[in-house]
């Protein structure tokens, strides 16, 4: 028979010591308070050092607390703090945001139609954003319409949406002999339009007869008056990034169509305030059918615009003529000898194609007087247009270009950008892009590996950056089928949307 066993013992000053079973449940009990203190403090550390991981958004009740952290995605910008109001609130401070009237499920706060009829018609001004103050700001959850479904992975979405998803069938009745959109319970986008009766991609395939699509040089695009954004939709096959751009207008939800096809957009007009982009960003400008209203002083502004945008070498493509000019010319405020004149000039062609000059070199000093004066080329948020030249960077040769010579695609993806290079982007350097761009690579995919839908292509076409610094988050996307809207805001301390353009992607300011 066994004899009685030995219980257990402790050491304490090198002398051995009885453990009673108490002791032991009090020791048992001591590390697993231990255990779950050290886990949550590797949680705090995880969260400090990946600042937007995974999580899932629960639907009735959302809380959060009144003062919130817009999502920083950069370790080297800094937050921004916004202030909400909400109707509810419990003792703990905690607001709780119900969901809107269904009337709200398209709601755009700065391009409600209905605030934009107090404003000026005078060059599309009430089609400019107008955003509410504080006491007009909803207190609520904007709702999705009634019977939203999941939109279609890309790339069927390209040519298929759910009516219910955007719920408006105008453009079908007004663009029809156009072939933009054909309704029935779902959409389709049979890529027509109005200057390509062939197809958007038989069009773009006529671009590429004089300008080289397949090189690499044309990466970014921006398309003014896109309509439901077909010319941008097949430039992407191309590996092309056009954004896409329209007003808010008679055209319910132009721009909606775009994002539900899972294309770059942006709601956006040519009017009187500078588009929301850095100068020298696209290498290729586009527009079919423009109608360019007002005097030549206005046209002057929106042409000089176009020049600010583009990079230097880029081209602008024009496609017309104006359509059924005689019975609309008595509201373009012009002559019919005038518009007479410019519909016949431009029938010589179906598209024309400017390139913007690498440098202004060889500018005479006559010409130097039409440019700008000292000013901020990359400044866009709420600045006015102007009727003058935007001056490119200064260059030591006539076959040098200003600003410097960019990489082809894909090799200028990751290299350094020129601002950067140039030394032009405050305490940005080569080290630091590469640093950060290594840093979204290892961020990427770890939330992969927590989230595996991220892994299923094209379930996830349309991704928002709130704060991109220098777009490696976008960057780290890049072999797969989505894009990324990069967001620089207007109280960054660092404009570095210069630089996510240099790179091959595209974005837009916005301040939260």
């Amino acid at each position: 028979m066994a004899g009685p066993k030995t219980p257990p013992t402790y050491k304490r000053n090198g002398a051995n010591f009885p453990s009673s079973p108490h002791s032991i449940r009090i020791n048992l009990y001591t590390l697993a308070i231990a255990i779950t203190a050290f886990c949550f403090i590797v949680y705090l550390i995880g969260r400090g050092s990946i600042s937007a991981s995974p999580a899932t958004i629960p639907c009735i009740p959302l809380k959060i607390t009144s003062t919130t952290a817009i999502s920083n995605n950069s370790s080297a910008s800094t937050s921004t703090q916004v202030d909400f109001s909400a109707s509810q609130g419990d003792d703990d401070g905690v607001k709780i945001y119900s969901p809107c009237d269904i009337k709200y499920s398209e709601y755009t706060p700065c391009e409600d139609p209905q605030r934009s009829l107090k404003f000026k018609r005078d060059r599309l001004i009430y089609r400019e954003r107008h955003c509410p103050d504080k006491s007009q700001l909803l207190k609520c959850r904007i709702p999705a319409p009634h019977g939203y479904k999941k939109p279609f992975k890309w790339p069927k979405s390209r040519d298929l949406a759910w009516y219910a998803n955007v719920p408006h069938k105008e453009l079908t009745v007004e663009k029809a002999v156009q072939n933009w959109i054909r309704k029935g319970d779902k959409f389709r986008f049979p890529g027509g339009g109005t200057m390509f009766p062939n197809g958007a991609d038989d069009y773009v395939d006529d671009i590429d007869k004089l300008i080289n699509l397949k090189d690499g040089s044309i990466r970014t695009a921006i398309d003014t008056g896109c309509g439901v954004a077909s010319w941008g939709a097949y430039l992407l096959s191309r590996d092309i990034l056009a954004m896409s751009f329209a007003p808010r207008d008679t055209h319910e939800a132009q721009v909606q169509f775009a994002l539900e096809r899972g294309v770059p957009a942006l709601i956006g007009v040519l009017a009187s305030k500078r588009l929301p982009y850095p100068s020298r960003a696209f290498d290729m400008a586009h527009c079919s059918r423009c109608l360019f209203l007002g005097t030549r002083k206005v046209h002057g502004a929106y042409l000089m615009e176009v020049d600010r945008v583009l990079r230097p070498g880029g081209y602008w493509i024009l496609s017309g003529p104006p359509i059924r000019w005689r019975k609309y010319f008595k509201g373009w405020e012009r002559t019919r000898e005038d518009l007479n004149g410019e519909q016949t000039r431009i029938e010589e062609d179906d598209i024309a194609i400017w390139q913007k000059p690498c440098n202004h070199f060889q500018c005479k000093e006559q010409k130097k007087k039409l440019m700008c004066p000292a000013q901020d080329p990359d400044r866009a948020w709420y600045t006015e247009l102007e009727t003058c030249v935007t001056p490119l960077p200064e260059v030591s040769s006539e076959e040098e270009v200003a600003g410097g010579q960019l990489e082809k695609w894909p090799k200028r993806l990751h290299a350094v950008p020129p601002r950067i290079s140039s030394g032009t982007v405050n305490e940005v350097t080569a080290e630091s892009f590469e640093k950060d761009s290594q840093l979204w690579q290892k961020r990427v995919s770890y939330y992969k590996s927590v989230d595996n839908k991220f892994n299923q292509p094209g379930r996830y076409r349309n991704l928002l950056d709130m704060n991109a610094y220098l777009g490696g988050f976008a960057a780290a996307w890049v072999d797969d089928p989505v894009w990324v809207m990069n967001v620089v805001p207007v109280e960054a301390e660092v404009n570095t949307l210069g630089v996510i353009y240099e790179r091959g992607l595209v974005g837009t300011y916005q301040s939260w």
